[in-house]
């Protein structure tokens, strides 16, 4: 089985329709595919009717979270962003429901703000066309870093998330309200989720979470953790296993598929059958969508 447990599609920040993402996703070979957009389920319904045959769908989102330092004063940070996967929970529990609106309804005065610090920095960026790009999607930062390619400030969209331009602590950079993690794990389990941390130690996108709130996260709930991405080399990818096994964590491969917007392809990392397994196991919120023909 070819297992791909973290994607993108045009509900949040990728370029591909929830329906395009799942018909993708079956003609690159894969068995069974996650939809995971930011701080939404609003894609999952599209993708659910448009199914291929022979393709499960794994029903997620991708939470917004922010750590924060027991002594920010001596920390000499406010905290540190991070993404936790939920996979698998009752999208109607209403707490966790509430939450994710919440963190919805920041997103857009919080890139109307970096807009307005760009233009403050020369560049000639516009709301109106980062609103254009992001169209229904929950409007994030990769639609404004799609804006900076096409005015060539930057050449990939990649190369926007920097300290220079929309990296975490960056020049441009504005903060949104985030869930706590430990609140995110809590909120999750009681809808039924498996929660699973994204790329935690991606350092070109920002400040990873230290192994000693690694292991607070693990003893207080958390599931997993994505070793195999794009943002890991080797070695990274080695230590988070490692980790995982001492923490007794699952560990999980992903693409982060983001359709054009990225380089990273459906499938380029991929899960253990068997921890995929252990997922569907845990979960009581929901269960995986078998594909009969959309």
């Amino acid at each position: 089985m070819r297992i791909d447990l973290h994607t993108h599609s045009t509900a949040s920040d990728g370029t591909d329709t929830p329906a395009e993402l799942v018909r993708n996703a079956s003609a690159a070979g894969l068995d069974v595919v996650a939809l995971t957009d930011h701080d939404t389920v609003g894609g999952h319904a599209a993708a659910k009717a448009a199914l291929p045959p022979g393709l499960t769908l794994v029903t997620g989102a991708e939470l917004s979270c922010r750590l924060t330092p027991a002594s920010p004063e001596a920390d000499g940070r406010d905290g540190i962003s991070l993404h936790m996967l939920a996979y698998l929970f009752d999208p109607d529990e209403a707490d966790l429901a509430r939450e994710r609106e919440l963190v919805r309804d920041d997103r857009v005065p919080r890139a109307q703000a970096m807009v307005a610090r760009l233009r403050e920095l020369g560049v000639g960026i516009t709301w109106e066309r980062v609103a254009e790009i992001a169209g229904d999607g929950a409007v994030g930062r990769p639609h404004i870093a799609t804006a900076l390619v096409e005015l060539g400030v930057v050449p990939t969209v990649s190369d926007a998330f920097t300290p220079d331009w929309l990296a975490t602590g960056g020049r441009a950079y504005v903060e949104k309200h985030e869930l706590d993690p430990f609140d995110a794990i809590r909120l999750v389990k009681a809808a039924g989720g498996v929660t699973v941390l994204a790329h935690p130690l991606a350092v070109k996108r920002g400040a990873c979470v230290p192994e000693s709130a690694l292991a607070e996260l693990a003893a207080a709930g958390l599931d997993g953790v994505e070793a195999d991405h794009m943002d890991h080399d080797p070695a990274t990818r080695a230590r988070l296993r490692g980790l995982a096994a001492d923490l007794g964590l699952l560990a999980t491969g992903s693409s982060d598929y983001h359709g054009s917007r990225k380089t990273c392809r459906l499938g380029e990392y991929t899960t253990d059958p068997e921890i995929y397994g252990e997922i569907v196991r845990r979960a009581t919120g929901a269960f995986p969508v078998p594909g009969t023909g959309g």
